[in-house]
């Protein structure tokens, strides 16, 4: 669990405060300092301080599963809401193959969401090809609804600079650069933002099942809507996540390892998970598949091809986000498992796209 700096702060005064008027209190009547701790105001502080901290729910639906009010378009392209950054951190290695920035966005509760689902950003300028306002770029958000801070008033980005290496110069060209990747990547806490959505219902958890199996697999920032997924199955208390008893199993490639994307939080999740977590990456730079080439995206998953194909047909999800050159290689590898087992392909994936297993976000 995270808590802000604020929150942080009144708890310790709070408890400063009840540990030194207790203290002096025992001190005064030569009292133990067990009979302290065995204290029946003492034991109600704590469990009520635990039933704040430990849940998240104000952001829920009721029941917590009902998807048919989620929130769709709330902001459009001539009417956005204007937020401002709160921060915007580096968040890969020095030989990472490309910048990669963590953005947190306010909006002071004003722009709920749902984890899945994408934000419109509309960079500031003019479009020098026709001198229009820049148009909107959509990315998928980062966190849950509740925010990094889990206040539900902030938004998260993870955002790849764009950058064009020109041969000629031998060099980055700063006039072919993405114009809102470094607006977003070069911004300031306070600095504003205009924001549009949220939009998208394709990448949504199917929340009415808690042993639903949820595989997922990302090329580079496409793990943006899975670390949503994943803080609130296992690191926010919320309903859904207590009711979880599935398993999560998170797929990401990337060239190497200083390019990988929130490892640390990944790591902490398998162990205190291990039963409902896995976690596997593609290092194209640092490892090989199985015909001594490099190991791509594509390539991990057919590792597990006959128990991804299995879970699936016992009703297992499936997301992938990112590249869209990845899906070619997988989709080649299932059907390769389909006909293994004499089954036609084609109809294969039609079934689990009727019982809407199968969710696509790709570029």
């Amino acid at each position: 669990l995270e808590l802000t700096s604020g929150m942080v702060l009144f708890i310790y005064l709070s408890i400063a405060s009840y540990v030194s008027r207790h203290a002096s209190l025992a001190h005064s009547r030569n009292m133990q300092p067990s009979s302290i701790r065995s204290s029946s105001t003492n034991m109600e502080i704590i469990e009520a301080f635990k039933n704040v901290v430990d849940r998240q729910e104000f952001l829920e639906a009721d029941p917590y599963w009902d998807q048919s009010a989620i929130p769709v378009n709330t902001y459009k392209n001539k009417a956005p809401f204007v937020g401002n950054v709160v921060s915007a951190k580096r968040i890969v290695g020095p030989e990472a193959t490309g910048e990669v920035c963590h953005i947190i966005m306010n909006h002071d509760g004003n722009m709920p969401y749902w984890e899945g689902q994408s934000i419109g950003v509309i960079p500031p300028g003019t479009n020098p090809k026709n001198g229009k306002p820049n148009s909107v770029r959509l990315y998928s958000i980062s966190s849950t609804r509740y925010g990094d801070d889990m206040t539900g008033t902030t938004t998260s980005l993870s955002v790849r600079r764009a950058t064009y290496w020109c041969p000629e110069l031998k060099a980055e060209d700063p006039a072919k650069k993405g114009v809102c990747s470094n607006f977003l990547c070069d911004s300031k806490p306070g600095q504003e933002v205009k924001l549009t959505g949220p939009t998208g219902k394709v990448m949504l958890i199917p929340e009415e099942d808690p042993n639903v199996d949820l595989i997922m697999v990302a090329t580079g920032t496409g793990i943006a809507p899975y670390r949503g997924f994943i803080r609130r199955l296992f690191i926010e208390k919320t309903p859904y996540g207590m009711a979880y008893k599935g398993l999560a199993w998170l797929f990401l490639g990337v060239a190497n390892s200083d390019a990988l994307l929130y490892d640390d939080e990944w790591q902490s999740v398998l162990k205190m998970h291990p039963d409902n977590f896995r976690l596997d990456y593609a290092l194209s730079r640092e490892q090989k598949n199985k015909d001594g080439s490099k190991m791509y995206i594509q390539d991990k998953v057919a590792e597990y091809a006959d128990e991804i194909f299995s879970r699936m047909d016992n009703g297992a999800h499936l997301y992938f986000c990112g590249l869209k050159g990845m899906m070619p290689g997988i989709t080649e590898m299932l059907e390769k498992v389909s006909q293994e087992k004499g089954l036609v392909w084609a109809d294969k994936l039609k079934e689990w796209k009727k019982a809407r297993q199968w969710h696509v976000e790709v570029y």
